[in-house]
């Protein structure tokens, strides 16, 4: 019979009960340890009669699947069908795709949305509690997700969809807070409101002592209210009238030389806040194209700041933003499939992000207390890659379970379970 594969090895069929997923299980234990699946089940509406899910049983699953790379409520099945992840893990029963569908909008509407951040509220207060810091840089942005609903409203972009905002720390990349947002939602909309929720979600011993945002976060109410809760902010100005006639007061002596540009500040109030301010400023000429003519026009970028480092300091602690707010946004939705809404309804996806808050979360903290410092430093695919998509294969002898992997991985695996132990009774 002649051969009809490019490669000579044969396909069959095993009974042995094997995993594709054998390092998930690691974060799956993880989870349990830290006690997240009776804090979900405390503190989320229960189900309507003894025969219905748990709420854990719907999120547990969840946070799996989107650590493991599905993008879509369908993507569950993965779970479901990998029995030797079941095996070792508390997932005996796991809702359908569409009962998972019905659960978001009953959460949405009935409370979950508060549920979700206490136990956000108790990730954090795991995360911090051997840190050693005190004082915490607070990052917040907002974000567009594209979404092609019915419901969905016109962002500022230009496209149908949401536009949540999430607050980062700096010091460890912990989303501290979120609010999932229409898509006509302005940016700069109930932005003090959202930091003092951040605030509140800080555990007992810790606060926010510093704030960076960009323009949207330019209004005097928070610049008020950073003086007065003694933060130190750096924030986006809005080139308005007031801050482009204070530019021009600067004399030109003061400007000094600025990567491929110069750099001067000033003093400046707003109309309604208490204090003034420092202005720096960036001043560059503007880019040309190869074929036209030299433009003498100038572009200025402006923060507003109550620091008191030397310009060129503050500047570069403000672009830190880029790598601890903005990259970690992009690693929310695209490495944890955030960038996606499963609903039409802003009442369900908005407790889908916040589940994708934990998920997240809960990465960020397994991978910096319980994996090794040069792992810290990776984003959620290499992890996948080096870590969760191991094949594991489950075995029953002597009455107990035994999850196999390759030879050179079984001491890594014992390693991380031992920390993980350690973290968890700690």
């Amino acid at each position: 019979m002649i051969r009809q594969t490019i490669l000579p090895f044969k396909l069959d069929f095993t009974r042995d009960l094997i995993t594709s997923h054998a390092g998930l299980a690691l974060l799956g234990e993880f989870a349990v340890g830290l006690g997240l699946l009776p804090s979900v089940d405390r503190n989320l509406p229960k189900p309507g009669s003894g025969a219905g899910y748990q709420p854990s049983e719907y999120i547990f699953p969840l946070i799996l699947m989107l650590n493991g790379g599905g993008r879509s409520l369908e993507d569950i099945r993965q779970i479901r069908a990998d029995e030797g992840l079941r095996e070792v893990l508390p997932l005996e029963k796991i809702p359908s795709s569409d009962a998972f569908g019905d659960w978001l909008r009953s959460m949405g509407a009935n409370g979950g949305l508060a549920g979700l951040e206490t136990v956000n509220r108790k990730l954090l207060k795991w995360a911090m509690k051997h840190d050693g810091i005190k004082g915490y840089t607070l990052d917040i942005d907002a974000t567009g997700i594209e979404a092609e609903k019915k419901t969905a409203k016109m962002t500022y972009k230009g496209f149908p969809g949401y536009m949540p905002i999430v607050g980062h720390l700096a010091e460890n990349g912990l989303a501290v807070g979120d609010e999932f947002r229409e898509g006509n939602v302005a940016p700069a909309t109930r932005n003090l409101a959202f930091i003092r929720y951040c605030v509140r979600q800080m555990p007992k011993g810790k606060r926010i002592t510093a704030l960076r945002s960009d323009s949207a976060a330019y209004q005097a109410e928070i610049i008020n209210y950073c003086e007065q809760e003694r933060i130190r902010f750096a924030i986006g100005a809005d080139l308005d009238k007031a801050v482009l006639t204070a530019i021009r007061t600067i004399p030109e002596g003061d400007w000094k030389p600025y990567q491929n540009g110069s750099i001067a500040e000033t003093i400046h109030s707003m109309e309604k806040t208490n204090t003034a301010f420092r202005l720096i400023i960036i001043r560059r000429p503007y880019q040309g194209t190869l074929f036209a003519e030299e433009d003498d026009r100038v572009k200025y970028t402006v923060i507003a700041t109550n620091r008191t480092e030397p310009a060129e300091d503050v500047v570069a602690w403000y672009n830190q933003r880029g790598e601890c707010s903005e990259n970690r946004i992009k690693e929310l939705k695209i490495g944890f499939g955030m960038e996606r809404m499963p609903c039409g309804q802003l009442k369900a996806n908005a407790p889908f992000f916040k589940i994708g808050i934990l998920a997240y979360n809960l990465f960020r903290l397994f991978t910096l207390t319980v994996l090794s410092p040069s792992w810290h430093r990776h984003q959620v695919e290499t992890i996948r890659w080096r870590l969760y998509q191991i094949a594991g294969k489950v075995v029953f002898h002597g009455g107990q379970v035994f999850l196999k992997v390759r030879a050179g991985l079984c001491r890594l695996f014992g390693d991380i379970r031992f920390r993980i132990w350690e973290f968890a009774t700690t």
